[in-house]
């Protein structure tokens, strides 16, 4: 029986997701909206995580897995469901170690396999993403400048970014001044708005 812990702030794609998974014997699923990953980690140790990259609590999902990378025990695999077009989440997604890409627009059986592929140690990606993932390798961000750009983007200060990040604002005023330098951009407005039409954002 595998585990799985499903990700998800909307409650409309979370129920509907995990129902389409428990129909799958052999997947016990587990869903939560919180923001506590690591808690319902605890709770009950999954074999594979799914989360949207679009979804709010992604990126804690993204940060706990980079965390295990490395780690002597051998964690939860990762499947993430995607857009082609969004290069930025592509990238985070990869340096986070997701072994399962899913086309979050694409055909409804897709996430089953993806699940059982990665379950079992192998990979998993929609060809819908294949060219998405070749662009994400040329995304010149970092994944904390990507973050700290996609914070900026929604309206967010200095000071509060920094609160969110655990960072100091002097480390997210540098963060800001690499990825307006990377993107060309006249200042950060700029740097936003290249960013979303290469599609990083």
């Amino acid at each position: 029986m595998t585990t799985v812990l499903l990700v998800h702030a909307v409650s409309l794609w979370r129920a509907s997701l995990a129902c389409l998974l428990s129909k799958d014997e052999n997947l016990d699923v587990h869903a939560t909206d919180k923001g506590g990953v690591r808690t319902a980690v605890q709770d009950c140790p999954p074999h594979v995580i799914v989360t949207d990259l679009e979804c709010p609590h992604s990126m804690e999902v993204l940060t706990f897995m980079e965390s295990l990378r490395g780690a002597e025990e051998s964690g939860p695999g990762l499947v993430v469901l995607a857009r082609a077009d969004r290069a930025g989440d592509l990238r985070r997604a990869g340096d986070a170690g997701a072994m399962g890409y899913v086309d979050k627009l694409g055909p409804v059986d897709s996430l089953g396999d993806a699940v059982g592929k990665v379950a079992a140690g192998g990979r998993f990606i929609d060809e819908s993403l294949a060219f998405g993932l070749l662009n994400a390798s040329e995304v010149p961000l970092s994944p904390r400048e990507l973050r700290v750009l996609e914070l900026a983007a929604e309206g967010e200060s200095v000071t509060s970014i920094a609160s969110a990040l655990h960072l100091a604002s002097g480390t997210v005023r540098n963060y800001l001044a690499a990825a307006i330098r990377k993107t060309g951009g006249r200042n950060r407005l700029d740097a936003i708005r290249l960013s979303r039409d290469f599609g990083w954002l």
